[in-house]
């Protein structure tokens, strides 16, 4: 921090295992979202779809379904910390009016940055828009005990796949609104008009109430040995469950695994996991290994990954920069491939393109790892630069952003 008196600059205090575990499936996450603008089939056909999918590009898919959840978790776990240094009105008023800044960037500066269009014939419900929203009923539940916070999070995050089965049409009454919280889906709005719900609130809610409940495990005093040992024996647990109920395959995940023509195909037919909205086997699958990790490196001197803190440290600020930095360069890869000019490019998505990009136009999975390597390196400076000048400084809209 900067002192204003003095000048001198403190450095904030920070669990680096929890920044290092949020920046490495940031990163990942770029992974995706590189393939969404560069891949040549991105939006022709569902990359976990096994009739259509390859082993690379089904687990380039996979691999990135650890990053929603690890994000989600880990905000919970951060606001946990933050009632040592808060009191529960101020971390409720900061609950309150963060959340409502980060719906805000979703609808405007994050959806702009994927459909680089002002026309809104288009528009998504993601992480952002889900962490936002359970900000704000946190604002409200923060002045509940954590441990019945964490109740709370394990009984949605194990009980609300009792409605993979219950599930509305357009036409049907409550349809709006069921999609929103709980359902997932396309909403249309009128012609050439839609909004796509892809994190309905209620499931994302619970595990980010389960990450304040387990944020316990981080307060000031708590022996980490204790910590290391606890966050093992829960990620490994985690784990074991994902096995068994996958195999009894009856409850926690509305698509069924089935053998298929070999063994990588019939793993791959295991893994594949609901993610909208995420189910109880999901949520397992991907917590349940980071449980596992950030066991792994408590306490380790892990000097090789300390550019993964760097985007830990700033999640926001990447999230959104991250996202017009591929846009703009998947959008200059094809007007130069295809001699375009901006005037030229549509971006209107009822018309088959994302972001000006049109569907079945792209390059093969080794250019995307090309692409998205190149751009985490262009990102990696900009982001280092903001931690400094974050970790730095005292004013009030760096905790926004």
């Amino acid at each position: 921090m900067t002192s204003v008196a003095t000048g001198t600059l403190v450095e904030k205090s920070r669990i680096n295992s929890i920044d290092l575990m949020r920046g490495i499936v940031m990163v990942i996450m770029a992974l995706d979202h590189t393939r969404d603008f560069f891949h040549i089939n991105a939006n022709v056909f569902d990359p976990t779809d096994l009739t259509r999918t390859s082993p690379i590009l089904f687990f380039t898919r996979w691999i990135t379904h650890y990053c929603a959840p690890t994000f989600v978790f880990l905000s919970g776990v951060s606001i946990a910390i933050s009632l040592e240094r808060k009191t529960r009105k101020d971390l409720s008023f900061f609950l309150l009016t963060r959340g409502l800044w980060l719906v805000l960037l979703e609808v405007t500066f994050i959806r702009f940055s994927f459909v680089f269009n002002l026309y809104y014939d288009f528009n998504v419900f993601q992480v952002i828009w889900a962490i936002g929203m359970s900000m704000i009923l946190l604002s409200a539940l923060i002045f509940i005990p954590q441990r019945w916070l964490l109740i709370i999070g394990l009984v949605i995050v194990f009980g609300h796949s009792t409605f993979d089965f219950f599930r509305l049409q357009p036409e049907d009454k409550g349809y709006v609104v069921w999609t929103i919280l709980r359902q997932a889906g396309f909403v249309p709005i009128s012609e050439g008009h839609g909004l796509l719900a892809l994190y309905p609130l209620i499931p994302w809610l619970g595990i980010m109430l389960t990450g304040i409940g387990l944020g316990q495990l981080y307060r000031s005093g708590f022996d980490s040995l204790k910590r290391k040992k606890l966050l093992l024996q829960l990620g490994a647990a985690a784990v074991a469950l994902f096995i068994v109920l996958r195999l009894i395959d009856v409850y926690g995940d509305p698509q069924h695994w089935s053998v298929q023509k070999n063994w990588l195909f019939t793993l791959m037919s295991f893994l594949n996991c609901a993610k909208y909205p995420p189910s109880l086997l999901f949520t397992l699958m991907t917590l349940g290994p980071v449980l596992l990790l950030l066991s792994w490196m408590e306490g380790r001197e892990l000097k090789i990954l300390n550019p993964f803190l760097v985007f830990g440290r700033v999640p926001l600020f990447y999230y959104i920069l991250h996202f017009y930095v591929i846009h703009a360069a998947s959008l200059v890869a094809f007007m130069i491939r295809y001699d375009k000019s901006l005037s030229e490019v549509d971006f209107h998505f009822f018309h088959n393109t994302f972001g000006g990009i049109p569907f079945g136009v792209g390059y093969g999975l080794p250019w995307v790892y090309v692409a998205w390597a190149t751009l985490i390196a262009c990102l990696y400076p900009i982001c280092r630069w903001y931690n400094h000048y974050k970790s730095t400084h005292r004013y009030v809209w760096l905790s926004y952003l």
